[in-house]
């Protein structure tokens, strides 16, 4: 219930090593990571566009 642990954070590891291969799998993590930043980036800045809205501006 607390999430995920050690044991199961490998076995997902291992299965992306076995679809993606070893050689692809940095490139997978940057663009998940960059995909990450970009959306938090968005939720983080989606008030401030909706009072602009509102108030005209």
């Amino acid at each position: 219930m607390g999430g995920i642990g050690l044991p199961e954070l490998v076995v997902i590891l291992v299965i992306a090593l076995l679809i993606f291969g070893a050689g692809k799998l940095p490139g997978v993590g940057k663009s998940l990571g960059n995909s990450i930043k970009e959306f938090k980036k968005a939720m983080k800045d989606e008030p401030e566009e909706k009072d602009k809205k509102n108030t005209g501006k």
